[in-house]
C-alpha cells in the first residue's frame, strides 16, 4: 500500500486548494520552513499568487537522541523549550546552551546562504501562512509562530500536510487557522506518510527562491 502523500510538490498543491480563499489578496505572504517546507510553500505561493519567503527555524535536539526536539530557535532570538523532554532526559542548562550555540551558528549560516543581503519581509498587518512538510512534536513550528507574532501580523495560518491531532490542537491555541489534511493518531516519522521524502538540499532551496525572487 502506497503512502498517502506522493511528494512535497503534490502536498503543496493539495494545501493550496484548501487555501484558495486567500488567493489574490494583496496582504498575504507565504513563509516556508527550510529545508523541507520550502518546496511545499513554493506550490502554495504560486497558486495563491502570493510572495514567498522563509522562516528560519532550527530544532534543538536532545544530546543523546538528536531527532527528538527539546526545543527550537528562530530568527530574532526566539527560543522555545519543552520542559517535559528536558526533565525526562535529565538535560542540564550547559547542555542546552551547547546545542543552542551550534544551532544558532547553523541558523546564521543558512540566513546568509539562502538570503544573501536580501532584507527580511515586513510582516506587519500581513496574513502570514507558515508552511512545513509535516509536524511531529511541533517545536520548530511553535518557534516560528512566536517569531511571527513579534512582528504584529494581521493573522497567522499554518499549512502542513500531516501532523498528529494533539499537535494540531496545540497550534490552534496560538494561531487563527490550521490546515492539515492528514491527522494520524500515531506518527513516528513524517517520512512514513510520503512516497518520496528525499532530502531537500540548500541548492534546492536557493533555486526555488531565486525562481520567485527574480520575477518580483
Amino acid at each position: 500500500m502506497h503512502p498517502p502523500i506522493r511528494n512535497r510538490i503534490s502536498a503543496g498543491k493539495e494545501l493550496a486548494e484548501a487555501l484558495q480563499s486567500y488567493q489574490g489578496l494583496d496582504n498575504v505572504i507565504v513563509l516556508g520552513l527550510p529545508r523541507g517546507g520550502v518546496p511545499v510553500a513554493f506550490e502554495i505561493a504560486k497558486k495563491l499568487k502570493a510572495p514567498l519567503d522563509l522562516m528560519l527555524v532550527r530544532k534543538l535536539g536532545v544530546p543523546s537522541y538528536r531527532e527528538l526536539a527539546m526545543g527550537a530557535i528562530a530568527s530574532g532570538d526566539i527560543k522555545v523549550l519543552n520542559p517535559q523532554v528536558i526533565h525526562s532526559y535529565g538535560i542540564s542548562e550547559a547542555q542546552i546552551e551547547e546545542v543552542e550555540k551550534r544551532e544558532r551558528e547553523e541558523l546564521d549560516r543558512r540566513a546568509v546562504a539562502y538570503r544573501g543581503q536580501r532584507p527580511y519581509p515586513d510582516l506587519n498587518d500581513k496574513i502570514v501562512i507558515i508552511v512545513d512538510d509535516g509536524l511531529a512534536t511541533g517545536a520548530t513550528m511553535h518557534a516560528a509562530i512566536d517569531a511571527v507574532h513579534l512582528q504584529n501580523p494581521r493573522s497567522i495560518v499554518i499549512a502542513i500536510p500531516v501532523a498528529p491531532p494533539e499537535s494540531i490542537s496545540a497550534l490552534r491555541q496560538k494561531v487563527d487557522e490550521v490546515i492539515c489534511p492528514l491527522q494520524p493518531t500515531e506518527l513516528s516519522s513524517i517520512g512514513q506518510w510520503y512516497e518520496d521524502f528525499s532530502q531537500v538540499s540548500d541548492e534546492d532551496v536557493t533555486e526555488l527562491l531565486s525562481q520567485v525572487w527574480q520575477n518580483e
